[in-house]
């Protein structure tokens, strides 16, 4: 497996960014968030699908005042999104954990250097996040709003902000589409040492979001770079971290949890194949256990799956096989099969 990119460690809150600290998975409320109790009625939410971090808007004077009892009752890290208005910053800064601006809108080097040295105050990190879709005009004149006008964009305010002395920086470069998105982040990546967060933007709802996340960030993340990340689906919470999660544990960067293998469907089954694979993914979706499983419908994928499985299942004409680090445990009834499966998992995952 490729390594990570070494990088530079910062904290959100208790939580670390970068160096060799876990890839952490971040969400944002939706809530309007001067309404606290709401906002932290998904923050909880988020928490128990586990988050690690969360963002929450700070469109106004409103939302920035209630981030102080926000901030109080949160069981996850905080970081303020700010466009536009440099003093929202000003004032999120006293309470979060983090601030992210967007340099396309947030204004003159005055502006930045004011944030810059609010967050020094009280040692908290900014992320500098470039959108493909809002760059400064300066940027986008001389290098176009491509991955090298991103790029670009993100090595200028880096700059400035390591000329005021602010190194406790995390960068996000995000587009709408995939490819733009992989280019911008690879460009950069071997001019800083920076944490990068990933993600791409306005991805759109379930389906497509999926789809693109899964491109980008699996590229990403296989070429060893990323350190923190969100999947942004429109109008989703617990599903945001679920997805990011799979794409950290498919790609081999997150060594927890059940990973379920199981058999395309062909004319050589004889039993519901895709309902006893929706059952033992329900059943084994909280084990945090690194582990493999099989659920093959013949012998013939499950003679070399259940060989690299932790535990498997071969399926046969009203009953199956259960198998254990290569080895049959015993042959059951197919009434009976998901059920003892299911004990020698729970086994594996309590050391047994």
């Amino acid at each position: 497996m490729i390594s990570r990119y070494p990088t530079k460690r910062i904290f959100v809150g208790k939580v670390a960014v970068g160096g060799d600290a876990p890839i952490s998975v971040q969400s944002m409320t939706f809530s309007k968030t001067f309404d606290a109790n709401a906002t932290l009625e998904q923050i909880n939410r988020l928490f128990f699908a586990g988050a690690d971090i969360v963002r929450v808007s700070v469109p106004d004077d409103e939302s920035a005042n209630a981030l102080k009892e926000i901030k109080a009752r949160s069981p996850l890290p905080i970081v303020a999104d700010i466009h536009f208005n440099y003093r929202l910053a000003l004032k999120a800064a006293e309470y979060v954990d983090c601030v992210r601006v967007n340099p396309g809108n947030i204004g003159s080097k005055a502006r930045i250097k004011e944030v810059a040295k609010a967050c020094a105050k009280r040692d908290i990190p900014i992320r500098i996040g470039v959108n493909g879709g809002s760059l400064e005009k300066t940027i986008e004149a001389k290098y176009g709003n491509g991955a090298e006008g991103m790029a670009q964009s993100a090595l200028y305010h880096i700059k400035l902000l390591e000329d005021l002395n602010f190194t406790s920086i995390k960068v996000s470069l995000k587009a709408s589409d995939a490819a733009r998105t992989v280019e911008a982040y690879r460009r950069l990546r071997p001019l800083t040492s920076y944490p990068f967060h990933l993600g791409v933007t306005e991805a759109g709802t379930g389906f497509h979001a999926t789809i693109k996340s899964s491109i980008a960030l699996g590229a990403l993340l296989l070429d060893g770079i990323g350190d923190t990340m969100r999947v942004s689906i429109t109008g989703e919470l617990e599903e945001e971290i679920r997805v990011a999660r799979a794409i950290l544990r498919d790609s081999g960067r997150q060594k927890e949890g059940a990973n379920v293998v199981s058999c395309p469907t062909c004319a050589r089954l004889e039993s519901d194949l895709k309902a006893a694979v929706s059952e033992i993914e329900r059943r084994v979706k909280d084990i945090k256990t690194p582990l493999n499983l099989a659920v093959m419908g013949c012998a013939v994928n499950a003679i070399g799956e259940a060989k690299h499985a932790d535990a498997a299942i071969a399926f046969g004409k009203k009953s199956g096989l259960v198998i254990v680090k290569g080895v049959v445990i015993g042959k059951f009834s197919e009434e009976e099969l998901i059920d003892r499966f299911m004990l020698e998992v729970d086994k594996l995952q309590s050391g047994g």
